[in-house]
């Protein structure tokens, strides 16, 4: 998001050159500059044994399913981040966590940092914001995310990261 306004003290920000990032929206009054930063998101392949957690949500993919994702809270580490939106969109518990890569989402202005986690416990307890939820074959998961260029880039990952 760029900033017109100064979130400080509400005056018009004006443009300021800032070395390699080029001209970059500042405040005079607070001699502050303001960054362009993206939103940061994660999404996460849980696994068990030979089997990938998949959702269906029509209003991020009407014909697709997907990985589970979520945004990054304020004082929270993207680790945090993983653990949590397991347990509040589906109930599980995880474990043995591993960074896979990042994505920049443009129209969306999300940085995605994706991970795979191993099931460790519990039963599917879906939330709300969640049409569908069910384990799926690694194996055939590809063909059930064709809309999910991010996540179809996880699932190929996690099968050449356990040799599948």
């Amino acid at each position: 998001m760029r900033f017109k306004f100064c979130p400080l003290c509400g005056r018009e920000l004006e443009e300021k050159y800032s070395f390699d990032e080029g001209g970059v929206p500042y405040c005079k009054y607070d001699d502050i500059m303001f960054f362009d930063t993206p939103k940061p998101c994660i999404m996460v392949a849980v696994i068990k044994n030979d089997e990938i957690l998949l959702l269906k949500q029509s209003y991020i993919f009407k014909n697709s399913k997907v990985l589970l994702s979520g945004y990054v809270s304020h004082n929270e580490t993207v680790e945090e981040t993983v653990y949590r939106e397991v347990k509040e969109e589906s109930g599980l518990d995880i474990s043995n966590i591993q960074y896979l890569g990042s994505d920049f989402v443009k129209d969306k202005e999300i940085l995605m940092l994706t991970f795979m986690a191993k099931y460790e416990s519990g039963d599917i307890i879906k939330s709300t914001e969640v049409e569908a939820m069910a384990w799926c074959k690694l194996e055939t998961a590809l063909d059930e995310m064709k809309e999910d260029k991010i996540g179809s880039k996880v699932v190929s990952k996690v099968l050449n990261n356990i040799n599948y």
